[in-house]
């Protein structure tokens, strides 16, 4: 059976890199060379829609350009063996990105670290792979932006890690993620709006902890940080919710969210933080009788 036209770039590739240095030839040619092939070979295979032999074809051109000291090559051939292999093999694609933060991190390029970690955080975080890895991605890539000062896009990853974590039930990470977001988002005029639904996301991952004593204190510590907090629609809610708590009481509980959903449509992560609260209070409900 003939060979297709990657498995004949890729053995051309072969040979070259394994080759020996003449006389007057330099060893760093003879990488550039074999590098050059070995993309003529994975961009062959993506053509093929061979896309693991294509991530593998450019990790080799990768090695190629570190071995001829080319490292913004190396970095760009990696990232393109990410996007082959995440095609088909999630795993790979990730272990590629890794390599690529290596080197971004070494030239100290931490914002371009930054873009590979959330992107890793994508992957892991896509059709549920692995949560907790997304979320520390997402946390990692935040950090990163906010040393290089892209705060935005640090409040971003910061927000997805928040809501990653309450779908964990991880409630006091959730919490304190959403109140640093709230925070930053207080200090620009473009996302100020946007505070009063992270303290509810905040208080409501207080109350599912149980702990209303923080529940109080999140709510009087915003009200302190923005005077018109307690007067909006999520404040009135947080508020009802958490002496609904503080009563055990279910039906008022359940009819304080059928009243918040009939004008603000609760979306799903509210209502599976909500169902963990209302499930506690009715268990609460249970061991009073």
């Amino acid at each position: 059976m003939p060979k297709s036209n990657g498995e004949e770039f890729l053995a051309k590739a072969e040979k070259k890199a394994g080759s020996s240095v003449g006389w007057f030839g330099s060893s760093s040619s003879k990488w550039e060379e074999a590098g050059d092939l070995f993309t003529q070979a994975a961009n062959a295979f993506k053509v093929e829609k061979r896309w693991n032999e294509a991530g593998a074809a450019f990790e080799r051109e990768a090695s190629c350009r570190q071995h001829a000291n080319e490292a913004n090559d190396a970095m760009n051939a990696y990232k393109n063996a990410a996007n082959a292999y995440k095609k088909t093999n999630p795993e790979a694609a990730v272990s590629a990105l890794h390599q690529a933060i290596k080197l971004l991190i070494q030239a100290g390029n931490f914002r371009q670290a930054a873009d590979r970690e959330k992107e890793i955080a994508g992957i892991y975080a896509q059709d549920g792979l692995d949560i907790a890895k997304a979320r520390d991605s997402f946390v990692r890539a935040g950090d990163w932006y906010k040393q290089e000062d892209a705060n935005a896009t640090a409040n971003q990853c910061y927000q997805q890690a928040a809501e990653l974590s309450g779908d964990m039930g991880e409630y006091q990470r959730s919490m304190e993620l959403y109140t640093t977001v709230a925070d930053w988002s207080l200090s620009s005029a473009l996302t100020k709006y946007s505070v009063k639904e992270y303290w509810l996301r905040a208080a409501m991952c207080s109350m599912a902890m149980g702990d209303l004593v923080t529940t109080q204190r999140l709510l009087d510590d915003f009200a302190r940080k923005d005077v018109t907090f307690p007067s909006t629609r999520e404040a009135k809610f947080a508020y009802e919710l958490m002496q609904a708590c503080e009563e055990a009481d279910v039906e008022r509980f359940t009819g304080a969210v059928f009243g918040y959903d009939q004008v603000t449509k609760l979306d799903n992560w509210k209502t599976g933080v909500l169902l963990r609260i209302k499930k506690a209070l009715e268990e609460d409900e249970g061991g009073l009788t």
